[in-house]
């Protein structure tokens, strides 16, 4: 059987997550969430940050119960039914197969915009050829490349925090702490909920390295500790960084909202910041872009070696790099679409399939432990029935907040799913091919 080698600690599979996330990313949509909240996008965080960690205790918890690749195709699969499990797994490759191209090409519209020269589509290609290349060659590459990365991204990160804290409190002489980045006269509760549907887009690192438990070095532990530091290490991060540019620019008025961060970059901090700020930008797309596109293969390896995707694609590691080289370039392949997609139609979608999946996952902590071990007491209450019904009905009223063009097209991929589903199972006669993940 083919097996993943164990390469990975806990301070790297947290990296990778966060390196997923892509922080900067916080600034990179202010203008959005402001226009969508009504200039109360830390709140939008805070309520993302909820709703995000009672579903990272399920998706802890299932990791301890299940310590292989396959995320929550897996954890549904083996805790409720095979047929929801495939439907599981096929949410989430929504997801994680669109993400990349939608990663991608922000990257490409970002470069594109400071050198007008060089058409876009060269971008979109110099991105997808190499990261599949690191990809290929192993994680180990990776996670050397993101930590360099990583670094220069929160460096910049932190510059425009601290440029906007000190124009916010120097320059306009407020005090440091307000409640108005939080709640004001015009705060309006359903628009806050849409910001924080859109918002939790930068949260699916901690979900993500969950389908790499195999390549983990004591996965029944590490993997859920990672899981719960990159959801809080995210929503601080996320919430800290949206109050201070809320205080220093309380407006919603942009001259482009899907470029706010410009004008509020050279506001702060003046032309030769915003060349620094477009530096870190592009760096954390790079960054995200190659975990994305990792954690999508992992994914689609694990699903090939159960049988329910062609086992001979998808299911082999290349004898000489040990990793699922073509489930690797299939999603360079998926990404070239960005060469005939914009950023709203690539992204619109995406949180559908990432609302379903969480949502599978909560319910299936109940299934496994408390209905299937019969977990009882106030421990098991709290942890296996409370909180993953409040992490699912979050979920499921985030998934609500979609626009409804983002809910039909996530239906219309369900249903894609619901009639492949039908076709490997004889009408759903059969079960999906199963095949038993054991530990290295």
């Amino acid at each position: 059987m083919a097996q993943l080698k164990r390469t990975l600690s806990l301070g790297a599979v947290t990296l990778f997550g966060i390196a997923y996330m892509t922080p900067i990313i916080v600034l990179g949509t202010f203008g959005i969430l402001a226009d969508t909240t009504g200039g109360a996008v830390p709140s939008a965080y805070l309520a993302a940050s909820i709703a995000m960690l009672f579903t990272a205790l399920s998706y802890g918890k299932m990791a301890k119960a299940f310590p292989v690749a396959g995320s929550a195709y897996t954890y549904v699969r083996k805790s409720i039914s095979p047929k929801l499990g495939f439907l599981a797994g096929w949410a989430v490759l929504l997801d994680y197969l669109f993400l990349p191209m939608a990663i991608w090409l922000i990257g490409a519209a970002y470069l594109s915009s400071a050198f007008p020269s060089v058409p876009q589509p060269v971008w979109v290609l110099a991105f997808i050829g190499i990261t599949t290349v690191i990809n290929i060659v192993g994680l180990q590459l990776a996670k050397t490349i993101n930590g360099v990365l990583m670094l220069l991204q929160f460096l910049v990160l932190a510059a425009f925090v601290g440029l906007a804290a000190h124009y916010a409190t120097g320059s306009l002489n407020q005090p440091f702490w307000s409640l108005a980045p939080f709640y004001h006269e015009s705060f309006q509760l359903p628009l806050v909920m849409s910001g924080a549907a859109i918002a939790c887009y930068s949260f699916l690192g901690f979900d993500a390295v969950s389908t790499l438990t195999e390549e983990t070095h004591e996965p029944r532990k590490t993997i859920p500790r990672a899981i719960l530091l990159i959801t809080v290490l995210g929503g601080v991060i996320f919430i800290a960084a949206s109050y201070l540019v809320q205080l220093a620019h309380p407006s919603t008025d942009f001259a482009n909202a899907d470029s706010a961060a410009y004008e509020i970059a050279r506001t702060i901090g003046g032309d030769v910041f915003v060349s620094f700020f477009l530096i870190g930008l592009i760096v954390g797309q790079f960054t995200s872009g190659l975990s994305a596109q990792a954690s999508a293969s992992r994914l689609l390896f694990a699903m090939g070696r159960d049988g329910v995707l062609p086992k001979r694609l998808f299911g082999r590691l290349s004898e000489r790099f040990g990793t699922p080289v073509i489930s690797i370039v299939l999603c360079g392949v998926v990404a070239l679409l960005a060469l005939r997609m914009d950023v709203t139609t690539s992204t619109s979608f995406i949180n559908f399939g990432a609302f379903l999946a969480f949502s599978l996952v909560n319910l299936s902590v109940i299934f496994h432990y408390w209905l299937g071990e019969g977990k009882r007491g106030i421990a098991a209450v709290v942890f296996y029935l409370l909180f993953p019904l409040i992490g699912m009905s979050a979920d499921l009223w985030l998934m609500m907040s979609l626009d409804h063009l983002a809910i039909y097209l996530g239906l219309a991929w369900l249903a894609l799913g619901m009639i492949y589903l039908a076709m490997i199972t004889g009408g759903l006669r059969r079960q999906p091919p199963e095949m038993h993940f054991e530990e290295a």
